[in-house]
């Protein structure tokens, strides 16, 4: 529900921006919970764990999905001091919407879990606030805890990070321990917003969301100049002008304000009904004096995973073009496109992050717009040179030319750091080389922690990597990755024919030295699945014209001798003939029905 109140601008030098970075469950939502308390923006009746985590499925996982803005205000030294505080993700699949909080800020409270240390998202986080010129503010959180090893810890930081442990904070999110003192830390150590409170209005969107009744919520970071109800906009990329009839902060409730100025964080609604008009990374400014120059904005990331996204029902395939639309007003990494399969009908060929992305993104529509959906089996994007020179993106496998027109077959390389204990560096790197790993180095954090390197196919790495890992490292090994380009590999694409009849849903490209054992499993699943008809049929995985492997499924019998009491054989041999002449008539006009779990019994497996 939006409260109504209204709030003189604050000048900004009084103004903070500064989001929490860390690995995932080291406490960011905790400590921020904590914020909100100490700063009176929730009262101890109000309070619930993990408040700003408002999706269901955020608050089931334990896990932060999407970036979560706060206004908060904090008196230090007889001063009023705004913080605008952005709560972000920790998993690598969600590393963008870190990356776009932090473009909305001046600093950032890098958090360690002083129980597990550094972690390969929290090497990650720090980088990318460093490459962002932010001030970072180093914290220890969790220090209330019996296990819990701050010097050990500290030394890690100064270690990877090469930060100096005199500058680093010690805080407990659960009890609130030394937050004041990380407060005020933030007041002292994180600049105020620079930019003109005087020039033409320049705000960076850095998120928005579709409401039923106002249309769509524009999340705003201003520059320069202010933004208040009643002032005609421009957004600068499309060139469209609306009138705004709503300004207003997260407090954490949206709070409707009068006027939003220079370095302040906030929302406002225009009646912008075309979703598609509210671009993240986009600038907005005034409609009758607007700045010279847009503002940078963001970097458009590229999906690594696809997956086809169909519905169950194909009359709901409306209300999922419509719910994509709204998700991706909220969420753009995620793209989407129309795509017809033979097997599931009319769908949606989509991008995302990874593997946790995608499973964030069918559950959100399944909730969210009641639908109940299928998705193929997931690949990554892949490059083709043909024999004309060119070079070809590939998202779907049914996009692979004849491999006589393909001179290049390359696949994305990722470089992936693993945090793991020195007792488990022997299983990792043979884990790492089944998956044609390339080692590149291994620096020890202590005698008992090592960070390793390897270069892996993306891939090898999206489907269970990450399960793997946790199971060889028995729960403490931790990764992240970069992408680094596309190098040549021998792929192939694996087709499955049923009947003789490809199935495009089940097509995927791997390496030709695991298609063998891949086609294998994928028939296996498939013959359990598929009920048996009047006539034989034949499963086989082929890549090109050449089947790699083949399972049958036995054609149901009938005793047509069944009345043949004694007699002649001759009978019973002709009744044998023409059932066999009627097998072999249907089985090349038969048609076999794929049912709907035999595609997901599959991709499942998959």
């Amino acid at each position: 529900m939006t409260r109504r109140t209204a709030f003189a601008m604050t000048d900004p030098k009084l103004i903070r921006n500064f989001s929490i970075v860390a690995h995932i469950d080291h406490g960011k939502s905790t400590l921020a919970d904590q914020f909100l308390l100490k700063t009176g923006a929730i009262s101890e009746r109000d309070f619930r764990a993990q408040t700003l985590d408002s999706m269901d499925l955020e608050r089931e996982r334990g896990i932060t999905i999407r970036m979560h803005p706060v206004t908060i205000y904090y008196t230090y030294k007889g001063q009023k001091y705004e913080l605008n505080l952005v709560d972000t993700p920790g998993h690598v699949d969600f590393s963008y919407e870190v990356s776009r909080s932090l473009a909305a800020c001046e600093g950032a409270v890098l958090l360690v879990d002083s129980t597990q240390g550094v972690q390969a998202q929290t090497v990650a986080n720090a980088y990318l606030a460093i490459e962002n010129d932010l001030t970072i503010v180093p914290v220890l959180n969790k220090v209330d805890m019996t296990i819990s090893r701050p010097d050990e810890v500290a030394g890690e930081m100064k270690s990877v990070l090469g930060i100096e442990p005199h500058e680093i904070l010690k805080a407990s999110g659960k009890t609130g321990a030394g937050v004041d003192e990380l407060i005020q830390a933030v007041i002292d150590r994180i600049p105020p917003p620079p930019g003109d409170p005087n020039s033409p209005l320049k705000a960076l969107i850095y998120n928005s969301h579709f409401d039923t009744y106002k249309g769509v919520v524009v999340y705003v970071r201003l520059m320069e100049g202010s933004i208040r109800k009643g002032q005609r906009i421009r957004l600068m990329r499309g060139g469209t002008e609306h009138e705004v009839l709503e300004v207003g902060q997260f407090r954490p409730a949206p709070t409707v304000c009068d006027e939003l100025g220079t370095g302040q964080v906030g929302y406002f609604t225009a009646q912008i009904k075309n979703i598609a008009d509210a671009n993240i990374g986009d600038t907005v400014t005034d409609a009758h004096h607007p700045a010279a120059e847009p503002l940078a904005g963001y970097k458009v990331p590229k999906p690594m995973v696809f997956s086809g996204l169909y519905p169950t029902n194909n009359n709901d395939f409306e209300a999922l073009r419509e719910a994509l639309g709204k998700l991706k007003l909220n969420d753009s990494s995620f793209v989407y496109q129309p795509e017809v399969s033979e097997g599931l009908g009319f769908g949606f060929r989509c991008g995302f992050l990874g593997m946790l992305h995608r499973e964030v993104i069918q559950q959100r529509l399944e909730r969210d717009s009641d639908l109940d959906l299928v998705q193929t089996a997931p690949n990554v994007t892949y490059e083709i040179l043909n024999r004309k020179g060119e070079t070809i993106a590939i998202d779907n496998p049914q996009k692979v030319p004849d491999a006589g027109q393909i001179e290049e077959f390359r696949e994305p390389i990722v470089r992936v750091n693993f945090l793991v204990p020195s007792e488990n560096i022997g299983d990792l790197m043979t884990m790492c080389h089944d998956r044609r790993g390339v080692f590149v180095r291994t620096e020890y954090l202590s005698q008992t922690r090592a960070i390793l390197v390897f270069e892996l196919p993306l891939a090898e790495i999206i489907y269970d990597l990450y399960d793997k890992l946790k199971s060889v490292t028995h729960g403490y090994g931790t990764m992240d990755y970069e992408v680094l380009g596309y190098r040549a590999a021998d792929l192939v694409r694996l087709d499955v024919l049923v009947h003789h009849k490809r199935v495009d849903a089940l097509s995927t490209i791997i390496h030709r030295s695991t298609a063998e054992r891949r086609g294998r499993a994928m028939l296996k699943k498939l013959r359990e699945e598929i009920d048996r008809h009047l006539f034989e049929i034949a499963l086989q995985a082929a890549i090109g014209s050449r089947v790699v492997a083949r399972e049958n499924i036995a054609a149901m019998k009938k005793n047509v001798t069944a009345k043949c009491y004694g007699g002649d054989i001759t009978r019973k041999r002709k009744l044998w003939a023409k059932q066999a002449a009627g097998k072999k008539r249907m089985k090349m006009v038969g048609q076999v029905e794929l049912p709907q779990e035999a595609f997901l019994a599959v991709l499942e497996t998959e």
